[in-house]
């Protein structure tokens, strides 16, 4: 099930949503963005490159009479893989047993993720349609990433109809535990090379006067 759309902006900027646009004075500047071309449909370097770095990310769905629910999903960096330039997947791992997401997408297929990188203070939207894939086994394991202690129950394909990125305005920074950890043990490694680069001048003898 695809909905057709003039612009792939359409796909959140509906008929509703161009009319406040008109009253509060933004529509002439996404009308001018749509003329050229409107949000990005294929999966390039950027949008690659920042769901390689990504280990969180939110899933949205909604029932078929719209009620909306949204789901978190994890994993190591990576773990979102690319399929094909309109396409990416993730093994979906299993947890309470509610099944709310999978349910959604069975009868309606419309998703939306957004992906937020607090440390660089940037954030991606991705529109799209998903569907669950339970009986692949193949695809599942392919998609686990190697070594994380999770057990997969089934995949998750998500087919990308519009993308966009937004400005960084109000977005707090925050840092990973691991970055934190690593940047630390780096930086007392490094102390602990100068510790023993002045205990060892200070051992040397003092030149003869």
């Amino acid at each position: 099930m695809s909905d057709i759309h003039t612009y792939s902006s359409d796909v959140a900027f509906t008929p509703a949503v161009k009319t406040i646009q008109s009253r509060k004075g933004s529509r002439d500047g996404y009308a001018s963005q749509e003329q050229r071309g409107g949000w990005r449909t294929e999966i390039d370097e950027d949008l690659a490159a920042r769901l390689a770095n990504t280990n969180s990310l939110y899933l949205a769905t909604a029932t078929a009479d719209g009620q909306p629910y949204i789901q978190h999903r994890g994993g190591p960096k990576g773990f979102v893989k690319i399929l094909d330039k309109n396409t990416i997947a993730f093994a979906d791992y299993s947890g309470n047993r509610q099944y709310i997401t999978q349910g959604n997408l069975s009868e309606n297929p419309h998703a939306y993720i957004f992906v937020m990188d607090y440390a660089h203070r940037r954030r991606v939207k991705i529109w799209g349609e998903a569907r669950v894939v339970e009986d692949d086994p193949a695809l599942t394991e392919a998609l686990m990433p190697k070594g994380y202690r999770a057990r997969p129950e089934q995949a998750i394909v998500f087919k990308i109809s519009a993308w966009d990125t937004n400005c960084p305005q109000h977005i707090p920074q925050k840092f990973d535990a691991a970055d934190v950890a690593a940047a630390l043990a780096a930086r007392d490694e490094r102390i602990a090379e100068l510790e023993a680069e002045l205990a060892a001048l200070k051992a040397q003898p003092a030149p003869a006067g």
